[in-house]
């Protein structure tokens, strides 16, 4: 996704239209679904034409800039990225442009300045971040040489000099800050092509610039392979943007306590796909290289620690813990950081606690230097289960710990879809008001029936493209452990063929890699091979995310004429039992959820009520029920 795609000519040629920025505004909304802001507007206004006419004044007015380029698999954009050619080789120059005329360095460290009185990262880090993306997500056959630099097009020599011996001497040093000193359009092509990284750059064919733009990006390499090189020691582990902000915070904390003075809460909360247990890892490997650390990174998802512990290797035995009731050992009040992954399935007994915190956390902050915590209170789905940010704002200030919090709202699931993740909150609301999905940019679909959402799984696992199925609780669960497993999932329907019969296995409840032949254990059945033949719940995927994702909404929610109508007694979940439909339907809007935010590609949904099926393909197209 970009605004923009032409050369540097035709791009300024358009600038010098009125109508220019409000066209490319209204294809922002177009792959949006939300317009950008006036603040946005205003920096395009100003900063593409200074930037046009350096390109133009260095000789490079052949070369295609794409405008807003949108970074493949996630919400986050370049400012311009621009596309050339040098001994044969594609060459990408990622552009961050600012308009910048003052900047205050950050009092805890040059990762992040102050700026207009809000945080922001340095901008050679964010370049860094974006450069080191494109590493990783373009196809390596591709043979591209990713470069960066930020044009502080409005800086003095005075502000830019000061950025750059800020992060003199680290890796993002290598990424040129430029300001209107370093680039005046009469200074001579040659020095200004130098300065830009671009010198020997000539226009790409056509071909080259088609082949980048509709190249199959791969997605970023899969989370928990990395963390095993970040527990290692290696900085393979990226993080940009928001992410990289939040680490940036947590380390403020992590100082403080280095430092002797412990007594801190960090909060980092984010929808879907938002990289909270990517922050939580890599902070993890930064902690372990450091002198003296006692960290812990603990998950009330026994799925999402036995994974993270796999990838992690042996090395990082007793560091990652599954945290139900009780505490990990061995913790130090004075040196201890401790990151709660998954804080919204921590164990608090809300509903049923005289205490006005939960005794969990009330054991555990005193054990801490400092507590971590990552949440997404709308992925709440037992009523025994869960927090709040203003409960452990509370929480700190009853303990006297300093308190931060940081929200991260640029996701890297959904292939970055930001409409995606909109319609689905919007649908998954007690009303369900979704208006009809004209997305782009992700592969949103209703299956006809349970033989088509099958075929659709299988034909991508037989492409060797990870697909999972999974579904609501709402069939009983009385298979062994390990294989054989009973077909418990059963539905029927009707065509015009007559009656059929749809079944098969839920995902198998040993623990272990294998629980069986071409059948993984249960906290690795979204990754490992096999799992694409039983069908997982909310309880193996929550945390985990997998390419294609084909969701079963059961009978315990369906869509009446005034909004969902939750149907408890549908359920076989022993968690839920008891609770009256209005308490119900929270944690299965809640399920249902998260079960629709797995996939990084596309989902395909199926309802086993009419009605609910009805609605769903008046707002998504459905497929033919061979796909």
């Amino acid at each position: 996704m970009h605004v923009f795609e032409g050369t540097v000519q035709e791009a300024s040629a358009r600038l010098a239209e009125p109508g220019f920025v409000a066209q490319c505004a209204a294809r922002y909304a177009e792959g949006h679904g939300r317009p950008p802001g006036e603040g946005e507007l205003t920096s395009w206004a100003q900063s593409w034409p200074a930037l046009t006419a350096v390109l133009e004044a260095a000789g490079l007015g052949g070369l295609q800039v794409l405008l807003e380029y949108e970074l493949p698999g996630t919400s986050q954009r370049v400012d311009a990225l621009v596309l050339g050619a040098q001994a044969g080789r594609p060459v990408a120059l990622v552009v961050e442009l600012k308009q910048w005329t003052a900047a205050a360095p950050h009092p805890m460290g040059a990762g992040m300045l102050l700026v207009g009185g809000r945080e922001v990262l340095h901008p050679a880090r964010q370049v860094g971040g974006y450069v080191s993306y494109l590493h990783d997500w373009v196809p390596a056959e591709l043979g591209l040489d990713v470069r960066g630099v930020a044009f502080l097009h409005n800086a003095s020599a005075g502000l830019t000099g000061s950025l750059r011996a800020q992060v003199a001497g680290g890796p993002s040093a290598g990424f040129p800050l430029l300001g209107a000193a370093d680039l005046p359009v009469d200074g001579g092509a040659a020095v200004l092509a130098e300065r830009l990284q671009c010198t020997g750059l000539e226009p790409a064919g056509r071909s080259v610039i088609e082949g980048f733009l509709t190249a199959r990006h791969r997605p970023s390499p899969a989370l928990l392979d990395r963390v095993a090189a970040v527990i290692d020691g290696h900085d393979g582990f990226r993080l940009i943007g928001e992410q990289d902000k939040a680490r940036q915070a947590i380390h403020r904390a992590v100082a403080a306590v280095r430092h002797g003075t412990p007594g801190h809460v960090v909060v980092v909360t984010g929808g879907p796909g938002t990289g909270k247990t990517a922050i939580a890892a890599r902070v993890l490997g930064d902690l372990c290289r450091t002198a003296g650390a006692n960290p812990r990174l603990l998950s009330p998802s026994g799925t999402l620690t036995q994974q993270l512990a796999r990838a992690a290797g042996p090395s990082a035995k007793g560091l990652i813990n599954t945290l139900t009731t009780t505490l990990p050992a061995a913790l130090d009040s004075r040196t201890s950081v401790v990151l709660l992954d998954e804080a919204h399935r921590a164990r608090t007994d809300p509903l049923r606690r005289s205490t006005e915190f939960p005794n969990l956390f009330t054991r555990l902050i005193p054990q801490c230097a400092a507590l971590v915590l990552f949440l997404d209170e709308r992925q709440i789905v037992r009523p025994n289960e869960g927090t709040t940010l203003e409960e452990l704002r509370r929480l700190a200030a009853a303990h006297g710990h300093t308190f931060a919090h940081i929200d991260l709202a640029a996701q890297f699931r959904c292939a970055g879809s930001t409409a995606y993740l909109d319609w689905v909150h919007a649908l998954l609301t007690e009303s369900g008001s979704a208006p009809r999905w004209e997305g782009r940019g992700y592969d949103l679909a209703v299956a006809g029936t349970p033989r088509a959402l099958e075929s659709w799984v299988t034909a991508h696992q037989e492409a060797g493209r990870t697909a999972r199925i999974t579904a609501g609780f709402c069939w009983p669960w009385e298979s062994p452990s390990a294989p054989p497993l009973l077909p418990e999932v059963r539905i029927p329907w009707r065509d015009t063929a007559g009656e059929h019969l749809w079944q098969r296995p839920w995902n198998a409840r040993a623990d272990g890699i294998l629980a069986g032949h071409d059948t993984p254990g249960r906290a690795f059945w979204a990754t490992d091979p096999g799992g694409h033949q039983q069908i997982g719940c909310i309880y193996t995927a929550q945390g985990m995310e997998y390419p294609y994702s084909a969701v079963i909404l059961g009978d315990d929610l369906t869509r009446s004429p005034t909004g969902w109508k939750a149907r408890p007694e549908k359920s076989r979940d022993a968690a839920l039992a008891n609770l009256t439909p209005q308490q119900y339907l929270r944690y299965a809007l809640n399920s249902y959820r998260v079960l629709a935010t797995r996939g990084t590609h596309a989902t395909r949904l199926y309802s086993t009520d009419p009605a609910t099926q009805a609605y769903l393909q008046e707002l998504v197209q459905p497929i033919p029920h061979q796909q």
